[in-house]
């Protein structure tokens, strides 16, 4: 066997793992403050906080007796308050009874705590999941502002063997005699893009310095690779943002419209991509798959897909936001991300979408290591769309899961006590069958699909 041949496996294995570990370390520690922090303003002490399962790798005392720790199983962690028996919450019968003794140890205990402060502990954690989401793609918007209306060429991406007449600061009124619509608004664009003409050049008419003046330039959606979608058949086929397809099985392409309706047509059979990156030519071949789409209406279509995404020949010049203006964007990428997520699984249940649809561990730290390869910036957003299907999990109603336990106490708020110990441990013995089942599940997916 050759080692060095198996020496960019492995590094592509670290890299891989180390990317899963950093993004799902901290969408965990975030997760797990929430409920530490909240459980401390409500009066409950927690014993232990840890970052990680089994041994434990460091760890250090504060000041009101918390043990920090780093343990070497670095997928998940824990807070484990005075009271519970296990990092699920169970109760600890033996430190309840000796506490009964004491209200104000008992007030310490996550059991002995009022009905609203276990609440309030519990949710936390998702909360604090969806705020960190809020908070990065807010952060986002800030930094790299928003698209000026009307859109103004900021930079041209340079195509080979083309000398561009857009100049920057242009304002783009028409292409081919097509008002150009707001970036805002989803429909409109997309009509707009399908209805550009297939041909090398376009006529746009712009407003330069005051004026209006048309001029030629070349096609305003050319074959170019703005993004490319982890796990999918490019990135496993090596494409990189920044490449030009410049012919699909021999037939030259110069439009990101004819390389759609060629991966279209293709049904899943291999194609063979001419790239040309940083002026060299180089030949791939892969093979499309079919994705699930979520559609405006709610719904789902299936599409023969590479998973690139097609950038304009304009980088869209842009200007500063408010905090408001970001803030309010950070909540509808969450509010998306949730409402997205739901309707997949829905339709994963009623069978209307594929299961694959639905990724485990090895998938994930796929996708993380495909992201953190395209930049900082892509991996950030990673994380926040992470942490915010971490929340929205979390809250589903399964006991030992955050929403199982907020059922447990919805039912105390109504009758007027808890469920029986016994009954919580069948549930609780339920709960972590269903979630080791469903890892099972999605461990397979990734695996078969």
């Amino acid at each position: 066997m050759d080692l060095l041949a198996l020496l960019p496996q492995l590094s592509g294995l670290v890299y891989t793992v180390v990317s899963f570990v950093v993004a799902l370390s901290v969408i965990v520690a975030v997760h797990e403050y929430g409920h530490y922090i909240v459980g401390r303003w409500s009066g409950i002490h927690a014993e232990v906080f840890s970052l990680g399962f089994g041994p434990v790798l460091w760890s250090r005392h504060d000041k009101r007796g918390t043990k920090w720790q780093i343990a070497a199983l670095p997928f998940g962690g824990y807070v484990k308050f005075l009271g519970d028996a296990d990092a699920a919450s169970g109760k600890d019968t033996d430190v309840i009874e000796a506490a009964a003794a004491d209200p104000v140890q008992l007030r310490r205990t996550m059991h002995g705590a009022p009905l609203w402060a276990r609440a309030a502990t519990v949710v936390a954690g998702p909360v604090f999941n969806f705020v960190m989401s809020i908070a990065v793609f807010a952060s986002l918007a800030l930094y790299f502002g928003m698209v000026r209306d009307p859109l103004t060429v900021g930079s041209l991406v340079p195509v080979p063997g083309v000398e561009n007449t857009l100049r920057s600061g242009d304002e783009l009124l028409e292409v081919a005699g097509l008002p150009v619509p707001a970036l805002s608004d989803s429909v409109a664009w997309t009509d707009f893009r399908d209805a550009l003409p297939v041909t090398p050049s376009l006529e746009y008419l712009v407003r330069r310095d005051g004026a209006e003046l048309r001029v030629t330039d070349t096609h305003f959606a050319p074959a170019y690779v703005s993004s490319v979608s982890p796990r999918s058949a490019a990135a496993d086929a090596g494409l990189q943002p920044g490449d030009f397809i410049t012919a699909v099985d021999g037939d030259p392409v110069f439009a990101f419209g004819q390389l759609v309706d060629k991966v279209a047509q293709t049904k899943g059979a291999e194609l063979s991509l001419d790239i040309l990156r940083d002026g060299t030519t180089i030949q791939m071949s892969l093979s499309p798959r079919q994705m699930d789409l979520p559609t405006a209406d709610g719904g789902f279509t299936s599409r023969w897909l590479i998973g690139v995404s097609g950038g304009n020949l304009i980088e869209y010049e842009t200007e500063p936001t408010t905090v408001g203006h970001a803030l309010s964007s950070g909540v509808a990428q969450v509010w998306t991300v949730v409402s997205s997520s739901i309707s997949g699984l829905g339709h994963i249940i009623t069978g209307a979408i594929s299961s694959c649809n639905l990724s485990g561990p090895i998938g994930i730290a796929k996708a993380s290591s495909d992201t953190a390869s395209q930049g900082t910036a892509s991996f950030i957003r990673f994380i926040a769309v992470l942490s915010t299907a971490v929340g929205l999990l979390n809250l589903f109603p399964i006991p030992a899961l955050d929403g199982g336990h907020l059922v447990f106490y919805a039912y105390e708020a109504v009758v007027g006590r808890p469920p029986s110990d016994r009954a919580m441990q069948i549930l609780m013995t339920a709960g972590i069958a269903m979630i080791l089942s469903l890892m099972v599940f999605a461990l397979s997916n990734d695996i078969f699909c």
